[in-house]
C-alpha cells in the first residue's frame, strides 16, 4: 500500500480478501485492465526471507516467485508516471493473496467479485522474459481423513484402522490410469495419522492433488477418485466386521481448467511487445495461475514472464540473477500501454 501511494496511485487499498491495489485512471474511453503480482510464497510465515547478495545473484526464499513481480509491478508504474503517459483506459495496479498452495485463487476470485467492470487481466508472474500463459490447467484438492475407535494394537485387534484405510485407498489411488492428452494426473502430496507403533489408528489423512487440462477428463478423474475414497472406508468395515470407521471429504481447491485462442487480442498483444525487443514470444502450454479464474469467466486474461534468470523456485534455495531484467519491465509497460491504448497515439487493443 506504501508503494503505490508513494506511486501517485488513486484509491489505494486492501480489500478484505488481503489484496492491495490502487487506481491510475485512464484520460478517455477504453478498456479497464487490472495487472498484479501475488503477494504470497509457498513458505510458512517463520521463514526466513532475508535477501542474500552473492556476484550479482539475489538468495532468498520467493526471491523470483513473485518477489521479482512484486518489483517489476511498481516498476511499470514508474515508468508511466514519470514519462507523462496519457493512458485511454484505466489500469489497477496491485497484489494479489492466495495464488499458491491452497490459496485456492482466493485474492482473484474475490476481487472480481467486488468489480465487475474489468475487461482484461494481467499476472506478472514466472520465469522466462517473453514467455505468455493463455492456457489454464484446471485442479481440485482434497484433504481426506479416516477416522475410527482406535484402540490397542493386540487387545483391540480387530477393530477397523484409520491407517488401513488410508493405506486401502492409496493403493488403488496409485493403480489409476489417465490419459496423457489432455493431460490429466494426479498426485498424494502429504499423508499422515496414528499415534504409536502399538496403537490402532483411530485418524488417518492425505492431501490429494488431481489436475487436468479439461474440465471433462478431471470431473472423470475426480468420480474415480471419491469412489476409491468410499470404497475403502467400507472395505475395511467389512475386513472386521464392524461400521464404526467413517471418512470426511474435504475439497478445498478448486482451480478451473480454461482455455482462450491464441489469436485473442490480449495475447496477440503481449507477442508484439515482445516482438518489438527482437525477441521471440514464447505460447506456454496449460499451466496453474491467477489467470485461471478470469480465463474460466470469460474475461481475457495472461500471466507474462518476468525478466531475468530464476533457479529452486519453491524451495529454500532459491535464487535470482536480475541480469537484462530491465527488458521484461519494457515488455510489460507496452503490453499494458498496447491494451488500454494512449491518448492521440494509439487506440486501444483489447
Amino acid at each position: 500500500m506504501e508503494r503505490l501511494k508513494a506511486l501517485g496511485l488513486e484509491d489505494v487499498r486492501m480489500d478484505s480478501e488481503g489484496n492491495v491495489h490502487g487506481l491510475r485512471k485512464g484520460r478517455g474511453k477504453g478498456p479497464k485492465v487490472f495487472v498484479s503480482a501475488h503477494l504470497d510464497t509457498v513458505f510458512p510465515e517463520e521463514t526466513d526471507t532475508t535477501v542474500q547478495q552473492k556476484n550479482g545473484m539475489m538468495h532468498a526464499p520467493g526471491i523470483g516467485d513473485d518477489a521479482r513481480g512484486l518489483a517489476e509491478l511498481p516498476a511499470v508504474v514508474r515508468a508511466i508516471s514519470e514519462a507523462g503517459i496519457d493512458n485511454t483506459g484505466a489500469i489497477i495496479f496491485g497484489g494479489t493473496v492466495g495464488e499458491e498452495g491452497a490459496g485456492d485463487l482466493r485474492g482473484v476470485k474475490a476481487f472480481f467479485a467486488e468489480h465487475q467492470d474489468i475487461d482484461g487481466f494481467l499476472s506478472l508472474d514466472g520465469p522466462g522474459s517473453n514467455d505468455i500463459t493463455y492456457l489454464a490447467t484446471g485442479s481440485y484438492r482434497y484433504k481426506i481423513t479416516y477416522r475410527g475407535p482406535g484402540g490397542h494394537s493386540f487387545a483391540a485387534f480387530g477393530t477397523p484402522s484409520a491407517t488401513h484405510a488410508l493405506g486401502r485407498a492409496m493403493a488403488a489411488i496409485a493403480d489409476l490410469e489417465t490419459i496423457n492428452e489432455p493431460k490429466t494426473t494426479f498426485s498424494i502430496g502429504q499423508v499422515s495419522g496414528g499415534t504409536s507403533v502399538n496403537a490402532i489408528a483411530q485418524e488417518a489423512s492425505m492431501l490429494v492433488d488431481l489436475r487436468s487440462n479439461d474440465q471433462q477428463e478431471l470431473d472423470k478423474l475426480e468420480h474415480y477418485f471419491l469412489e476409491i475414497v468410499e470404497k475403502a472406508a467400507r472395505a475395511e468395515n467389512v475386513r472386521w466386521g464392524d461400521d464404526r470407521l467413517r471418512v470426511r471429504i474435504n475439497r478445498f481447491g478448486n482451480r478451473p481448467p480454461a482455455s482462450q485462442s491464441g489469436d485473442e487480442p490480449i495475447v496477440q498483444v503481449a507477442s508484439a511487445a515482445s516482438h518489438s525487443l527482437g525477441a521471440e514470444p514464447q505460447l506456454k502450454k496449460p499451466s496453474s495461475t491467477d489467470a485461471n479464474y478470469l480465463v474460466s469467466i470469460g474475461i481475457p486474461a495472461i500471466a507474462i514472464g518476468l525478466g531475468g534468470e530464476f533457479v529452486k523456485a519453491h524451495t529454500l534455495e532459491e535464487w535470482h540473477d536480475p541480469k537484462n531484467g530491465y527488458l521484461a519491465i519494457q515488455k510489460s509497460l507496452m503490453t499494458i500501454l498496447g491494451l488500454v491504448g494512449v491518448e492521440k497515439i494509439s487506440p486501444p487493443l483489447l
